[in-house]
């Protein structure tokens, strides 16, 4: 049925594409079941571990708090030992020592070119984050001698069986944590495989800093935000297609010109980036939420109805409406990742700002790598039926595994 129903809008000849599309549908799922069955990432959130390294009153000593992710650790440490995919707390418990010894040797710090001797000041404990359990390390630097200078951090967790990894740090330089509750002025960093060797100043940034900082954070955010990505292409593949209403039968075709397009383009761009903005923001200062749950459900939501759309021809329907309603919900995301992140209290409109930017110069980038290419490629049937058809297919089946996913817990 779904086949006739592409010939009626296409205007395919049943000769020309029939078997090739099976083969390449066929083709297209088994490698999408194949590579989401090999993984275990969630389209949105990426892994990471939280670090907040705090100096103590001594000078010479530095608080760690370190979250690791179970699911992460399972991975390398295969903690479940029953293999029932469930961890109990006595799995974990009685691998206290081999977690602990395994996130320390894969975490340097170091003052004045020495190192920094790490040990453990409280048992390890659990705590509760927005994607799952953490465990939580609480450990101690011994530097010696008083931090007089920017402190070293060498980071090498997980990098080893996923290059995507993060350590998200906030380091609370020694002028901003004599006071209690000062971590609204932590500083920010993020320890990926190319920055795994940070240099914590002893000051705080300057306000050009911080932008500059948020900027590269929102550019890779939107890069590496699978389910973003996914929900605005599948409301720009169509914008280089039109129905041909001729006669009474529709027929896909081309758009006639790369104005008109772009005009398309930048209605989708503009609505979704105007509606993620304005969650994005209110919700980074605190002002409204929504539990992460259902932002998440939502998001994996979107692309199934972005993607429905394209496969049940509704080329009329006025996506940048779509674009808008559901960019509201995209904004939630982004922001639990600014949340991640933190936002320094002393530059906190300009680091909001510059994530912004950010997140649209990742955005235009897309638009700019996708536009020239799907115009020149609309009049093939490659792109008819390949791309905007079955591509759009795909893109609904990976949403669905998304939704069943986050929804369910699973």
């Amino acid at each position: 049925m779904m086949t006739n129903m592409f010939k009626h809008q296409i205007g395919l000849q049943p000769a020309y594409s029939l078997p090739r599309l099976l083969s390449f549908l066929i083709i297209s799922v088994a490698a999408l079941l194949a590579t989401l069955a090999s993984t275990n990432a969630h389209a949105h959130k990426p892994s990471d571990s939280y670090l907040t390294l705090t100096p103590q009153a001594n000078g010479s000593d530095i608080a760690v708090r370190w979250d690791i992710a179970l699911r992460d650790l399972d991975y390398v440490l295969q903690l479940d030992r029953d293999n029932d995919g469930a961890l109990t707390w006595g799995e974990i418990r009685s691998r206290g020592d081999d977690i602990t010894q395994y996130a320390t040797s894969n975490l340097q710090l170091s003052n004045k070119d020495k190192p920094c001797a790490l040990t453990t000041t409280q048992p390890m404990q659990l705590d509760h984050h927005s994607d799952g359990t953490y465990a939580v390390l609480s450990l101690s630097a011994a530097c010696g001698a008083a931090i007089s200078e920017a402190v070293q951090v060498k980071y090498s967790l997980l990098f080893d069986v996923d290059p995507s990894h993060r350590g998200l740090l906030q380091w609370i330089p020694p002028n901003m944590s004599a006071k209690e509750g000062q971590e609204s002025e932590a500083m920010s960093f993020v320890l990926g495989i190319e920055t795994a060797t940070q240099n914590l100043p002893l000051q705080a940034p300057s306000q050009w800093q911080s932008f500059k900082q948020y900027v590269v954070e929102g550019v890779w955010h939107i890069w590496i935000g699978f389910d973003h990505i996914l929900f605005l292409l599948s409301l720009l593949l169509p914008a280089v297609l039109v129905f041909n209403r001729s006669d009474a039968v529709k027929h896909l075709q081309a758009a006639p010109s790369f104005w008109g397009a772009f005009k398309e383009v930048l209605k989708v761009v503009t609505a979704f980036t105007l509606a993620h903005s304005i969650t994005l923001t209110l919700a980074a200062l605190g002002y409204i939420s929504l539990p992460s749950r259902l932002v998440e459900s939502v998001i994996a939501a979107s692309i199934i109805v972005a993607a429905m759309s394209n496969i049940r021809g509704n080329l009329d329907t006025k996506r940048w409406i779509m674009a808008f309603g559901f960019g509201l919900i995209h904004g939630f995301g982004f922001a639990s990742v600014l949340a991640d992140l933190g936002l320094p209290q002393n530059a906190l409109i300009t680091a909001l700002i510059g994530f912004n930017v950010g997140v649209e110069l990742g955005q235009l980038a897309i638009v700019a790598a996708f536009l020239p290419v799907a115009f020149w490629l609309r009049t093939t049937k490659f792109y008819q039926v390949g791309v905007f058809k079955w591509g759009s297919v795909l893109i609904a089946l990976m949403a669905l595994y998304w939704f069943v996913q986050r929804a369910f817990d699973l």
